[in-house]
């Protein structure tokens, strides 16, 4: 199966993220736009995985999603990868703070110890919006601030490729560590 692992973007973010689509279709000829309700922030891709590997993974990921505080980050900035050339890839920034940039490096290690390769490339934190399929020229993109969003959802997806583009499917799903205050009067 093909898998990833990713922060889940709450149903009102990936809303607003599709009206955004919309608004930046006009200046983006060519591209290829992800269906709004798949995007998410994507922290280690896995490729084929295993059932062996996926069991491998499990507990790893448990620890590691317990351990990381859920966070408020704000949605600002849209761009393209790679940094020059003809582009490839719409994407929205964020910035992660430092426990979710932790809660990376241990998705990668967690990878690697299930005999999955290292990846080779830097970690860069965004959400991919489009991609071209054919050579395209940079776009003039407008500002974007969609304000903020709680990533609280660890998930291990599963991605089925089809002609209309990837269907994302939830596989095991944690919970990161929440920083809420608890309301006193459900305490017993």
């Amino acid at each position: 199966m093909r898998t990833f692992i990713a922060l889940e973007i709450p149903l009102p973010t990936r809303n607003a993220i599709g009206a955004l689509m919309e608004t930046l279709r006009p200046k983006t000829a060519g591209l290829r736009y992800l269906a709004p309700e798949t995007v998410h922030v994507t922290l280690r891709f896995l490729g084929e995985a295993s059932e062996e590997q996926i069991a491998c993974l499990s507990p790893k990921l448990a620890a590691a999603a317990a351990a990381c505080p859920a966070a408020d980050v704000r949605l600002a900035g849209v761009g393209t990868f790679p940094d020059h050339g003809p582009p490839r890839v719409l994407w929205l920034g964020l910035e992660l703070p430092a426990a979710m940039l932790a809660l990376q490096r241990e998705c990668e290690r967690a990878a690697v110890a299930c005999g999955f390769a290292p990846e080779p490339r830097p970690f860069r934190s965004h959400l991919t919006l489009g991609r071209w399929r054919d050579r395209a020229r940079r776009p003039d993109l407008p500002p974007v601030d969609l304000g903020i969003v709680r990533l609280d959802t660890l998930v291990l997806y599963r991605s089925q490729l089809t002609p209309k583009g990837a269907i994302h499917t939830r596989g095991q799903v944690w919970r990161l560590l929440s920083t809420a205050p608890v309301d006193s009067k459900q305490q017993t």
